[in-house]
């Protein structure tokens, strides 16, 4: 029994001396990109995503001091993630940043890919998707590059993308995947290049993943597809699986549509009083979207457009 718990007691110690080498300090976690590190679900709307998840679980360990995703917009390209390094609203959120999460690069590829849902099929121009690619690299390197001046602090975490079609059918996955590796493999390139670290999530999903991604119309995960971009980040932030989050630990789905998140915007510009009460809880169910005037007004071209 003495030999039992001496036992336990050193496995306990291990991986404590384990989490404590990964949280030196106290992180100012800036996730910055396109819908995935904004956290849009498959359904159109805004909630959890892995940024959150990577919040939620450093927050729990008393590692976070200020997280946003003020830099993250649905539908960003890496030109767009290129322009909101450079604006002035970035400025002090980078210069303070310890913590830097990227997903960028996808919208290039992508939007360039015509799906059929119904008939399962993808089609896309060689040439259209080899230039949007090479642009993805360029702006990669001046957005890595920028961060190394404007966020000198900061360790910086590349995400990679998994395959985004799993319903189409089997032959006509392999043209698409081949440009997504490209992609994957243009980012990986670039990270190690500028000193950043690279997350593969890849692997996690693989091209059957329909249990992270159940709406055949929509590229976007659902919790358990977020949880696995969060848990392949937190590994390669702590060297293992201690920082793990398990199912059963996610949040309850709090969604807002855009049209939600303007009328909440609307409702606190109409009452000057409770403004900043109406900020608050706006934050509290779009965390880190408090106060993001760019957010609301690219929500309402894409409302009246």
């Amino acid at each position: 029994m003495k030999r039992l718990l001496s036992l336990i007691s050193v496995t306990m110690l291990t991986v404590t001396l384990g989490v404590s080498s990964a949280f030196a300090q106290t992180e100012n976690y800036v996730a910055i990109g396109d819908s995935l590190a904004a956290g849009q679900t498959p359904y159109q709307e805004i909630d959890t995503g892995y940024s959150d998840l990577i919040a939620m679980r450093l927050g729990l360990m008393g590692q976070i001091g200020h997280y946003t995703k003020e830099l993250a917009f649905p539908g960003f390209t890496t030109t767009d993630v290129l322009e909101r390094v450079l604006s002035v609203e970035a400025s002090e959120l980078l210069a303070n940043a310890t913590l830097i999460t990227i997903s960028a690069g996808a919208n290039d590829l992508l939007r360039l890919v015509q799906v059929n849902p119904t008939a399962g099929t993808l089609t896309f121009s060689q040439l259209q998707t080899d230039y949007a690619l090479n642009v993805a690299r360029k702006n990669m390197v001046e957005i890595l590059a920028e961060l190394k001046t404007r966020a000198p602090h900061a360790k910086v975490y590349v995400m990679g993308y998994y395959f985004a079609y799993p319903n189409v059918h089997a032959s006509q996955k392999e043209g698409t995947n081949k440009q997504l590796v490209k992609l994957n493999t243009i980012l990986q390139q670039q990270a190690q290049q500028a000193g950043a670290t690279y997350i593969h999530v890849y692997d996690a999903f693989g091209l059957q993943a329909t249990n992270y991604l159940p709406n055949s119309s929509d590229v976007h995960p659902n919790f358990e597809g977020y949880r696995q971009m969060a848990n392949a980040f937190l590994k390669a932030y702590s060297g293992s699986d201690v920082l793990a989050i398990a199912s059963e630990e996610l949040p309850k789905p709090n969604p807002m549509t855009f049209k939600e998140i303007i009328e909440k915007q609307g409702m606190a510009e109409q009452s000057p009083v409770e403004s900043t009460q109406e900020s608050v809880a706006i934050a509290h169910r779009i965390q880190g979207f408090s106060g993001y005037i760019a957010f609301i007004e690219k929500a309402r071209e894409i409302q009246y457009s």
